[in-house]
């Protein structure tokens, strides 16, 4: 069996996590076995249908008291419980902020190896063997975990999200044993920017600004053209955040979050190699640059050497001429 673990954000599933379990689908399909989907906490049952329809047979619903909100410890006791009745092949989640946090625990609790921001999966000789990136991308490593059950999270928009059919399967609710005092921390709310609707590691284009930007109100001008693009978002580098310019939540990088858009937009980036690291995995990279010896320039599959605040005017009346047809 593998065992996919289902992110729930305000109600509904993470598309990474919808990700992951169409990549499960697939790999199950090709070593006979069984796919099943595990929600931790609060669920709606009506959203099972989802999972069904995405290949899973069995969605594993555990909940208590202790499960309300998130903690690291609740959840990966849970699983683990889970883990040790059930004794799946494999337990993978999504490559998320929450998913980077819990894998580790779980990895920990279960004794398990754990491959990370993993973007391949094959199965060879009947194994399943997991390939990431290592040395700042320059690099891709091919492994397979010893044990069973392995662990593994998913890099977000690089697995292809499945065709959703009409499917029946069996939803199992349990009471997890996690009692509060197990707990020491937990995530009592989460307060989102105002205006940001999607995380750059979900968005399907990024939109990102750097040094050449000038001043934090010049990030306007990218939130306007973001918002022509449909799920877009807006990322910044390294330096653009520690000028104050933007919250660290936009940033791409080693130091901040690693993305695989469709499209990445960088304007005003010089593209230092701990940029690229967050952002090489981009099927398309357009690059803005004054400077023609810029990096960023190096890797684009489009560059412009040219002031970015007289390229975006005339590219956001393109994009809305294109866009509306």
């Amino acid at each position: 069996m593998i065992l996919v673990f289902l992110e729930i954000r305000e109600g509904k599933i993470k598309k990474s996590s919808l990700e992951v379990l169409s990549e499960g689908a697939r790999r199950a399909g090709e070593m006979n076995a069984a796919l099943a989907a595990a929600a931790v906490g609060p669920f709606d049952r009506a959203l099972a249908a989802e999972v069904f329809g995405l290949g899973a047979r069995t969605l594993y619903h555990l909940d208590g008291p202790a499960l309300e909100k998130y903690s690291s410890q609740g959840f990966a006791l849970a699983l683990a419980g889970l883990a040790a009745e059930v004794k799946p092949k494999a337990v993978w989640m999504a490559a998320s902020a929450l998913g980077r946090d819990l894998a580790p625990r779980l990895a920990a609790k279960l004794k398990a190896g754990l491959a990370s921001d993993c973007t391949k999966v094959a199965v060879a000789g009947g194994r399943l063997e997991y390939t990431r990136p290592i040395f700042a991308g320059k690099a891709l490593m091919t492994l397979a975990l010893q044990g069973d059950p392995g662990l593994a999270t998913l890099r977000p928009n690089v697995f292809a999200l499945g065709e959703a059919k009409p499917a029946q399967g069996e939803v199992v609710k349990k009471t997890a044993a996690v009692a509060e005092g197990q707990i020491k921390a937990r995530v009592e709310e989460i307060q989102k920017e105002q205006g940001a609707a999607l995380d750059v590691t979900e968005a399907e284009i990024i939109v990102s600004g750097g040094r050449g930007l000038k001043a934090a109100e010049n990030f306007g001008i990218l939130r306007e053209l973001a918002a022509i693009l449909p799920r877009a978002a807006v990322g910044a580098s390294r330096s653009a955040v520690d000028s104050g310019w933007i919250d660290h939540q936009h940033q791409v990088g080693q130091t901040g979050k690693t993305v695989s858009p469709n499209l990445y937009m960088a304007f005003g980036v010089s593209g230092a190699i701990q940029h690229l690291a967050g952002m090489s995995g981009s099927k398309v990279i357009v690059a803005v640059n004054k400077d023609p010896e810029a990096p960023i320039l190096k890797v684009a599959d489009f560059g412009i050497v040219g002031d970015l605040f007289e390229v975006i005017p005339p590219l956001k009346d393109e994009l809305k001429k294109a866009l509306s047809e």
